[in-house]
Parts: structure tokens; C-alpha cells; sequence
């Protein structure tokens, strides 16, 4: 038995929950560790097609036990429309868990998202605009409210109506917007703590004691390691740790507790919003790519950037993940594009470098220096194995692998779950 850590290996949007979902099947237990509905899932089931953006992706496995964590932010409207929509599906809910630690999106802050981002004018950071942030905000501030608030109704009354008038004078005052009416936030919010209440259990605790009675517990993430808030490339991040050792900060356990942690990738890049992307097409490849892998937020429908793979960029995933290894999606998009770049290292002025700089200024000035490959014309949707792959298919791979120092265990051809080459 083992616990399994999975996290994205670029700017997010790399495929992770086709690859959850295959690991979930073998699992007891899956586990959200962080940020909100700003993330989103897909993943295919025969015809059946599942965009989930806050419920871990084993929930569509009944006997799979699927938990929230103190790290995530949860937006209670959001949750349960997205389980109502489940259960209008056949899905069951009853086996998800949501931490009471965890803080709650209230409405204000998805109004004080939108001021402050158009406050920041051509200097947005281009926000999904779901209270993601501000919600962080109040968490680090110490003044946030909790599900374990949301579900007692006369202590989040008190707590919401303190909570609205203090954020009233920050949307009134600093943005001239129009005040919320606290009594009927706490109307609307307290419904949705009492249909919540029931699902509400210590996270921490249940996913202790399932590895320490050698179950399989998979731990899910979010967003991607470039958009975490420390060692991503801010300010163009996500509020929260999308990294491995999030992961025990999100739920609370001990990273010795910990086997193995898998990095899903692309077999090229993508990015969506604002910041230096290095392998960026803006030519005819790039539009290609974008419309062959269907590169359209989970979440927001904005279309991805597309870029050439970059190998720095995993290099430092793997390196800052602590990876053991690496899943690499969506190979069959690269099917009959003609020769294949990957860029394995950078150029900053004039000076070639393997690591991924720290400082966006500097980011910006790097070049690509890529590694030219033959492309393949073979339609590889139907392969099950790595030697049914073509020549030019499989050395790409194998290059990949060879840059990142890290071995490349999984392979996606295609979405869905059969689609996936195991080596």
C-alpha cells in the first residue's frame, strides 16, 4: 500500500485529472489539499464527460472516500451545485468529507476580486475572479471564517455580519461600490451550512489513520508547481501552495508520511493569463496545438497559451517536488506537426543557463535553446504500449526523459482512460 502525491509539473492545466482518476480507482482514499473552484478537473468515462472543480476527482467511485482539506478554499454555493449536479448524474456524494478548518468564500470576497483587478488596470493579474485570493487574504489576516463558523448558525451570524461591515468600508470607501446587505448574506449562507454540516468531519485524522492502516490514499492537485505562491513565477500565481510539500500543510500530515509524489506534464506547454512564457508559438504550430489538445480552461473557457515543451521548466518541477516520477499527456497532439522542438536550456544575455530563474524581470529575457527532434505522422490514439509508439515518438520521450532526470512512467494518447501507456 502506499500514498501517492500527484501535482502539476507547468502553469497548471496539465491533464492531472485524467491521471487522478486512473490512480483513484486503486485508492481508499483521495484527498483535496488546496486552492478552490479557480482549478478544475476533467476527466472522460466512456461518453460521459465530468468537469469537477472542487470535488476530488474519486468521487466517482463510490467506495472511494474523497476529502476536502484545511487548505482548500471553499466556496459553499459552489460546492454544493456542483454535487447536486453529480447526484443528478447517479453520482453519490455521501463519501465526501469537508474539513472544518477549511475557510469559506463568502460573497464579498468575489466582489472585492473584481474591484481590486480592475483597480490594477493594464497591470491585472488576471484572476479567474472566483474569491480565490481575497479568501487567502483573510485567511493569512486572521480574520476569516471557517466551515466549522459556516456550520453553526448563530456563530457565523455574528461573525458574517461583523465580517460584511468591515469589507463594506473597503468596497465603499477605497472602490465606491455599492454595500452588501449582511442579513441577507447570512440568510443565503446559512442554508447552505446546513446542508453542508452533515459532510463536515477532521480530515487530518481520517487520512492519518487510513495510511496508518496501509490503505492507498491519493493526494490531489491543483493548479500547477509554476502558480504556487512562493517558488512560482509571481505575482502571475495562485494563492496557495500547488507544490508536494503543500500537500502537508493542506491536510495535515508529515511528509515522512509520504511514498511516492508524480508530476503530470504535457508533451508541450501551455499557460493561461499573463506572465514570460519562454517557448511561447504565436505562429500557425501554436493555433494547432491550441484546437488538435482542446487547450480551453476546465473552469474559464479562456484559450491557453501554447508553447514548445520545456525541459527547465520540469527540471525545476522535479526538483522542487521531490519527484519520483513523471506522467507526460496528450502526445497524441503532436501527431504530423512536422519536427518537434525542446527546449533544454535558456539564454539571459548572452549566457546559457539550465535552471529556472527566480526573478520575473530576469525570466523575460530568456531565450530558448532548443533540441530539434523529427516529428511522427502516425495516428498513436491507438497504442497500448511504448513499443507500439513510432520510432520518432518513443526518442522523443525518451529525450524528455533524459533533460529532466526524472523517469517518465505514464504516457497519454489521447483522454480517455485507455488512452494511457504505462512503463
Amino acid at each position: 500500500m502506499a500514498s501517492r502525491v500527484v501535482v502539476g509539473t507547468q502553469w497548471g492545466d496539465e491533464g492531472k485529472g485524467k491521471t487522478i482518476d486512473l490512480l483513484a480507482c486503486k485508492s481508499d482514499v483521495v484527498v483535496r489539499t488546496s486552492g478552490g473552484n479557480n482549478a478544475g478537473h476533467t476527466v472522460i468515462v466512456g461518453d460521459e464527460v465530468y468537469k469537477l472543480h472542487i470535488i476530488p476527482s474519486g468521487i466517482l467511485y463510490p467506495e472511494t472516500l474523497c476529502l476536502i482539506g484545511n487548505g482548500v478554499v471553499v466556496d459553499p454555493k459552489v460546492l454544493l451545485e456542483e454535487m447536486d449536479g453529480l447526484i443528478a448524474r447517479g453520482v453519490t456524494c455521501e463519501n465526501l468529507r469537508v474539513d472544518p478548518r477549511a475557510h469559506v468564500i463568502m460573497p464579498y470576497h468575489l466582489r472585492l476580486d473584481a474591484l481590486r483587478e480592475a483597480a490594477r488596470g493594464k497591470n491585472d493579474i488576471g484572476t479567474t475572479l472566483r474569491g480565490i485570493g481575497p479568501c487567502y487574504m483573510d485567511k493569512a489576516e486572521r480574520c476569516g471564517l471557517r466551515i466549522c463558523d459556516l456550520v453553526d448558525e448563530k456563530r457565523f451570524a455574528e461573525k458574517a455580519r461583523a465580517a460584511v461591515a468591515a469589507k463594506n468600508r473597503e468596497i465603499t470607501g477605497v472602490f465606491g461600490g455599492e454595500p452588501m446587505d449582511a442579513e441577507a448574506v447570512i440568510s443565503e449562507y446559512s442554508e447552505y451550512g446546513k446542508r453542508i454540516k452533515k459532510y463536515v468531519a477532521d480530515c487530518s485524522v481520517i487520512t492519518f489513520e487510513a495510511i496508518k492502516s496501509g490503505k492507498e490514499v491519493l493526494f490531489e492537485g491543483a493548479q500547477g508547481t509554476l502558480l504556487d505562491l512562493d517558488v512560482g513565477t509571481y505575482p502571475y500565481v495562485t494563492s496557495s501552495h500547488p507544490v508536494s510539500g503543500g500537500v502537508c500543510i493542506g491536510v495535515g500530515v508529515g511528509p515522512t508520511l509520504i511514498d511516492e509524489v508524480i508530476g503530470v506534464g504535457k508533451a508541450y506547454t501551455t499557460r493561461v493569463g499573463k506572465g514570460a512564457f519562454p517557448t511561447e508559438l504565436f505562429d500557425e504550430t501554436g493555433e494547432l496545438i491550441r484546437n488538435r489538445g482542446g487547450e480551453f480552461g476546465t473552469t474559464t473557457g479562456r484559450p491557453r497559451r501554447t508553447g514548445w515543451f520545456d525541459a527547465v521548466i520540469m527540471r525545476f518541477a522535479v526538483r522542487v517536488n521531490g519527484l519520483t516520477g513523471v506522467a507526460i499527456n496528450k502526445l497524441d497532439t503532436l501527431s504530423g506537426i512536422g519536427d518537434i522542438k525542446i527546449c533544454r536550456a535558456y539564454s539571459i544575455d548572452g549566457a546559457e543557463t539550465e535552471n529556472f530563474p527566480p526573478d520575473l524581470a530576469e525570466l523575460e529575457r530568456c531565450e530558448p535553446v532548443y533540441t530539434v527532434l523529427p516529428g511522427w505522422d502516425e495516428d498513436i490514439s491507438g497504442c497500448t504500449s511504448f513499443d507500439e509508439l513510432p520510432e520518432n515518438a518513443r526518442r522523443y520521450i525518451t529525450e524528455i526523459e533524459k533533460l529532466i532526470g526524472c523517469k517518465i512512467t505514464m504516457v497519454g494518447v489521447g483522454p480517455k482512460r485507455s488512452q494511457m501507456i504505462y512503463r
